[in-house]
């Protein structure tokens, strides 16, 4: 498996001999059980910083609803954390690992057990790769969430997102981190541009197809209703809580620690990470300048998303000067993507399809340019082949839903708020209710600047 060979580079053969303080002087040996302590401990400390991801995302989308509909938001969020921890125990893990791979499929058995005593020889506790691998599932599950707010039912969409989790997260996964037939092919995605953010890019845009655009948001004659969220510090709460567990995200996946150059390596991660999610702000604020006249805050903080997913395919390859150019071109892609959605009627409440999908899939096929092991072909046909099954297999569970239990929330409940609604409660009960209002659209964009979504 690509992960685990990449993790024994930075162990095993690092036991005897590791990296030099100078061309003369050697550092000291690292013993097996100093290398098994360190890397796990970088898989449960960066699991834990990725799980703090899922409350960024849960702000990020109550602050960029309307307040209607913010505590059914939050409980998305809460449940899907949960059933993705339930079902990557349950199947997902033996799935995306099967061990002996056979084909596009396997599956090594249900409930994942741990691994019983601890092995010296893989490098670290078998439970911390687990939790590590987990939490990036539940950000898979995180994006659709926001893309189908305010209008989908709350059961549909967690019987979805157990599926997601428990099988087509975890196949597509398989074929390249897995040691499926991508990975053989030299598919090269460092900690899941595609794997991760395209995946839960193209479910949310599956589901977006098959649900349909909230009342009152595209009039007939092109114009675009804004409908403003309800609180965006909490919105600009949630993109910081995002940005700082990206350095879990990507620097865990460097998945060692226990050597002079692993530890490097996650340090130097660390900086391109933060190089491109600042250059994806930057190039966000200054196309809303020069586009609609004056700086929007949602679109600087959708720059910041797209440049992370951007950078995600590989944050240690490139130079710092290339590693912003990429993060920046994230940015100036999630800028374009949330007008282009308008156009074509497709409504993605906080913009999760251009930052997740659009940026994903730029990140993944510029991965030759730094990395040498890589072919633009290759990638290609990842992207393709990913973005294929997991739309495929997505539409099936949409299309099973809507025509069996119905995955639209009722008109009444849609124009009350499905906190009324689905729970009978209000996240502000002191607040005045939302209403739904149309406004001509924006001549550059075709949604109102003040009320631009945002990446989640």
């Amino acid at each position: 498996m690509r992960r685990i060979a990449k993790l024994l580079s930075l162990s095993l053969p690092a036991l005897l001999s590791v990296g030099v303080a100078s061309a003369q002087e050697a550092a000291p040996a690292v013993t097996p059980e100093v290398a098994f302590i360190f890397n796990s401990f970088l898989f449960l400390v960066a699991g834990m910083v990725v799980m703090f991801m899922a409350a960024g995302f849960c702000m990020l989308e109550v602050g960029l609803v309307r307040s209607k509909n913010a505590a059914t938001i939050c409980l998305k969020n809460i449940s899907l954390f949960a059933i993705a921890g339930i079902m990557f125990w349950l199947i997902g893990y033996n799935i995306t690992y099967p061990g002996e791979f056979n084909g596009v499929f396997g599956f090594a058995g249900a409930f994942w057990g741990g691994a019983g005593e601890a092995d010296l020889e893989t490098g670290y506790a078998a439970s911390s790769d687990w939790y590590f691998q987990m939490v990036f599932v539940a950000t898979a599950a995180s994006i659709v969430s926001g893309t189908l707010a305010e209008r989908i039912k709350l059961w549909p969409f967690l019987a979805f997102v157990a599926v997601l989790t428990g099988v087509i997260y975890p196949v597509q996964a398989s074929w390249e981190w897995g040691a499926g037939w991508l990975d053989g092919l030299g598919f090269s995605d460092f900690a899941g541009s595609t794997l991760v953010h395209s995946t839960g890019g193209w479910a949310a845009l599956m589901g977006a197809l098959f649900l349909g655009a909230r009342e009152g948001k595209y009039g007939k004659n092109g114009e675009v209703a804004p409908f403003p969220g309800s609180n965006l510090p909490l919105a600009t709460l949630g993109t910081f809580i995002l940005w700082l567990g990206w350095f879990g995200f990507n620097g865990g996946s460097v998945l060692a620690l226990g050597t002079v150059e692993a530890a490097t390596q996650v340090s130097d991660v660390f900086i391109k990470t933060n190089l491109a999610a600042a250059a994806g702000v930057l190039v966000a604020v200054g196309l809303s300048q020069v586009i609609y006249g004056r700086v929007i805050l949602p679109f600087a903080l959708n720059g910041a998303i797209g440049g992370l997913v951007a950078i995600t395919a590989e944050p240690l390859m490139p130079s710092m000067p290339l590693a912003a150019f990429i993060g920046g071109v994230g940015g100036a892609i999630v800028v374009g993507g949330v007008p282009l959605l308008d156009k074509l009627k497709i409504d993605d409440v906080v913009g999760a399809i251009p930052a997740h999908l659009f940026a994903g899939i730029w990140g993944t096929m510029v991965v030759p340019l730094s990395n040498p092991d890589a072919s633009f072909g290759v990638q290609f046909l990842g992207v393709i082949a990913i973005g294929a099954f997991v739309s495929a297999a997505s539409a099936i569970v949409w299309a099973v839903l809507k025509y069996t239990s119905g995955i639209r929330s009722d008109v009444e409940h849609e124009r009350d708020g499905l906190d009324m609604g689905e729970m009978g409660l209000s996240a502000y009960p002191e607040w005045p209710s939302d209403t739904v209002t149309t406004a001509p659209a924006t001549p550059a964009a075709g949604s109102a600047p003040g009320a631009a979504p945002v990446g989640a």
